[in-house]
């Protein structure tokens, strides 16, 4: 979790809600258990990589059985096929290209 403000007039964080801020790579299975993996309802990985996104979200689903995993994938190939192997995708990418799409076929 971040430690940015949950809302921008509030002055409550995300630890102040409850929320845990642990400072790690996104690799580190350490870091990932100081955090609460090992307890926790729902996964998202959503750093500025794909292949790290992957990896952590199959490491979330498959060693810690997180029930809930939300991965962000750039590359929508891939975001169609890990949704096949159970993970819950974003894809920005194949969603710009769906409002494009939209917006150019009105």
């Amino acid at each position: 979790l971040s430690h940015e403000r949950l809302d921008k007039d509030q002055l409550t964080t995300w630890e102040d809600a409850g929320g845990r801020f642990t400072v790690s790579t996104a690799l580190e299975i350490d870091g990932l258990i100081e955090s609460g993996i090992e307890q926790a309802d729902v996964f998202v990985a959503a750093t500025s990589g794909d292949n790290t996104n992957l990896v952590i979200s199959q490491i979330a689903q498959r060693r810690f059985k997180v029930r809930r995993v939300v991965v962000r994938v750039a590359d929508p190939g891939r975001a169609a096929w890990y949704a096949e192997q159970g993970l819950l995708t974003i894809c920005p990418t194949q969603h710009a290209i769906d409002q494009a799409s939209r917006v150019v076929l009105a």
